[in-house]
């Protein structure tokens, strides 16, 4: 196997040739040893074979251009359970009841801070001087 960390690249003839074997009756794990390649590899140029021919066989890793293939957040209102529509139906008012609070705190603490300096500049007022003894 290759060292940790050393991509190993091999030739599409040499894929093409691993891919007849595996395809032609051996197997792709007897194939895969013998190469000394892993079944997963082995398995994925199959697979590249058969969705884009020789040019998937020497596509570059990592993400693709193009489209990706995401599930909608929300699937299909008719193929969800009425569980699982009230769950996120629940989900969706906890996180609004959540920002309502945060909202109500922050407000609260505005107003408390606009008080604070009307209330020490001010002078007591003459009839809290008449309940004082």
């Amino acid at each position: 196997m290759a060292a940790k960390g050393k991509i190993r690249q091999f030739p599409t003839a040499y894929k093409l040739k691993a891919i007849k074997l595996a395809e032609g009756g051996e197997g792709v794990l007897p194939v895969a040893r013998k190469l000394g390649i892993s079944r997963k590899l082995l398995h994925d140029w199959i697979k590249a074979w058969k969705a884009h021919g020789p040019e998937g066989l020497n596509r570059k890793r990592g993400p693709k251009p193009g489209p990706r293939r995401l599930r909608p957040l929300q699937a299909d209102d008719k193929k969800r359970s009425a569980l699982a529509q009230a769950s996120a139906r629940i989900a969706e008012l906890e996180r609004l009841v959540g920002r309502q609070q945060l909202d109500i705190d922050f407000f609260r603490k505005a107003l408390r801070a606009l008080e604070r300096p009307a209330a020490q500049g001010k002078p007591a007022s003459a009839s809290s001087k008449l309940l004082k003894p």
